[in-house]
C-alpha cells in the first residue's frame, strides 16, 4: 500500500523534500496558501540567483553559528556539490562568481523553478494552492480554503515548511507559530536576520547619500573584521558586510540597546601612509577636496567622516586615525518584515536528530521555520535544501517503521 505524505509549503525545502519523497514512490500532497509556490525563491533570484557557496565544508559550516552540529548532518546528506549536480540535473549548469558564491548560468530563478516544477509534476506530486494550514483535529491536517472552507487531510507522515517571517506577503507570515504554541511545542521568537539596521542620520546626510554604496570598507565589531560593501538607507545602512555580521550586531543592540561598529574607509593604505598624505599642505583647498586628493575618499566617505561630528580634527595622524576607524552607532535592526531571512523558530532541542517534532510523532520540520540562521551568500538556500533531505529521510524511515 502506498503512504501518503503531507507537505506543508512550497518553498525550498517544502519543494526538495516532495522531490525526494516522490523520487521513493510515495504519494506526495504539497499544500501552500499561495495560489503558486515558490515565491520567495524568486524573489531570492531577483538580482541572481544565489544558490551556495564553493568554500569547503568546514568553513561553510561555521557560518551557522550555534546549529553547526544540525547543518553538518544535513549537509552530509545534501552538500554544496550535491546542489549543484541537482542543478545540473534539472539542465542548469553552474558556476562559481569571483566571491565564491555559486550561480545558475543565467542566473534567473524563474526557468529554474518551472522546470523543478516540471519535474514534480512528472512524479506525480499533487498541488493543493490556496490552502492554508491552520492545525490539527485529531490525526488529520485542517486548511482553510480561499472560498472559505475547512478541509482535512490525513497523512502518514508530515513535513511543515512554511518559512519564518520576513517578506510576509509572499507567504512566510509566521502564523504558523501560534498553531504550535498552542500544541506546547517550544519556540524562539522570531528576529529579523540579515537586515538592515537604524542609523540615526542627519538630514542633509540622507538626503545626499541614501542609496550609495559605500565600498570598498572594512567593518569592526566585538573583535572582529570584514571587508566588503555597504548601502547606505534611508534609514540606516545594509548590504552583505552589514549582514555577515547581522547576528552579533542584533544580539549587541537587544542587549544594550546599541551597537557601535568601527569603519575603516581606506583599507587600502596604512595609517602612516595615510598621515603622510593628509600631512601635504592644503593651500586654498578646501577639506573636502583635500580629503578627495590626499586621502582618496570618495564623496560618501568624506561625508559620513563629517557626519556627527562638529568638526573634523586638524592633526593629520589623528585624522587618519579616524578615517581607519571611523566609528558609527547603530541603533535598532530593520522591521523583520523586510528582513531577507528570519532567526528564531522552533527549538533545535524539540527536534529528534531526524527533525521529527517530539511531541507530535510524525510531524517533521525542515527550513526556516527552525532555529537557526547564516549570512546570505548561498548558506540560507543551502540550509533549506539540506535540513528538507534530513527531514525526508526521517519520514521515509517513520513511514517504513509504523507500516509494519
Amino acid at each position: 500500500m502506498v503512504s501518503h505524505i503531507a507537505v506543508i509549503g512550497g518553498g525550498p525545502a517544502g519543494l526538495r523534500a516532495a522531490e525526494i519523497l516522490a523520487e521513493a514512490g510515495y504519494a506526495v500532497t504539497l499544500f501552500d496558501q499561495k495560489p503558486t509556490v515558490g515565491r520567495k525563491f524568486l524573489l531570492a533570484g531577483r538580482g541572481g540567483l544565489n544558490l551556495t557557496h564553493s568554500e569547503p565544508v568546514p568553513q561553510f559550516l561555521k557560518k551557522y553559528g550555534a546549529a553547526q552540529s544540525l547543518m553538518a548532518r544535513a549537509l552530509a546528506l545534501f552538500s554544496p556539490e550535491d546542489l549543484r549536480a541537482w542543478c545540473h540535473g534539472l539542465g542548469f549548469e553552474t558556476f562559481v562568481g569571483t566571491s565564491g558564491r555559486v550561480y545558475p548560468k543565467g542566473m534567473k530563478a524563474t526557468p529554474l523553478l518551472r522546470a523543478w516544477l516540471h519535474k514534480l509534476n512528472r512524479l506525480g506530486v499533487i498541488f493543493a494552492p490556496r490552502h492554508a494550514w491552520i492545525g490539527w483535529n485529531g490525526d488529520a491536517l485542517s486548511f482553510k480554503t480561499a472560498d472559505g472552507q475547512t478541509v482535512e487531510f490525513k497523512a502518514d507522515a508530515t513535513l511543515i515548511a512554511l518559512g519564518g517571517a520576513s517578506w510576509p506577503h509572499l507567504g512566510s507570515d509566521g502564523h504558523w507559530t501560534e498553531t504550535l504554541r498552542a500544541q506546547s511545542i517550544p519556540l524562539v521568537p522570531l528576529r529579523p536576520a540579515n537586515c538592515g539596521f537604524i542609523v540615526e542620520w542627519s538630514e542633509i546626510f540622507r538626503a545626499r547619500h541614501a542609496g550609495e554604496p559605500l565600498k570598498p570598507v572594512t567593518l569592526s565589531f566585538a573583535g572582529r573584521s570584514q571587508r566588503g560593501e555597504i548601502m547606505i538607507t534611508q534609514n540606516g545602512v545594509e548590504g552583505s558586510l552589514i549582514y555577515a555580521f547581522g547576528a552579533a550586531l542584533r544580539d549587541a543592540i537587544e542587549a544594550d540597546g546599541k551597537a557601535p561598529i568601527t569603519l575603516d574607509l581606506r583599507p587600502d593604505i596604512t595609517t602612516d601612509a595615510l598621515t603622510a598624505r593628509l600631512s601635504r599642505p592644503r593651500g586654498s583647498q578646501s577639506l573636502a577636496n583635500h580629503l578627495r586628493k590626499a586621502a582618496g575618499l570618495s564623496p560618501l566617505a568624506a561625508s559620513l567622516l563629517r557626519e556627527g561630528a562638529r568638526d573634523l580634527p586638524p592633526d593629520p595622524a589623528v585624522l587618519a586615525g579616524r578615517i581607519k576607524a571611523m566609528p558609527l552607532t547603530l541603533v535598532a535592526t530593520g522591521p523583520l518584515a523586510r528582513a531577507i531571512s528570519s532567526a528564531g523558530g522552533v527549538r533545535l532541542d524539540a527536534l529528534t536528530g531526524d527533525l521529527m517534532l517530539k511531541a507530535k510523532p510524525g510531524v517533521f520540520i525542515a527550513g526556516e521555520m527552525m532555529d537557526w540562521e547564516a549570512p546570505t551568500g548561498g548558506y540560507l538556500i543551502q540550509g533549506c535544501f539540506s535540513t528538507a533531505a534530513l527531514a525526508a529521510q526521517g519520514m521515509r524511515k517513520w513511514v517504513d517503521q509504523t507500516a509494519v
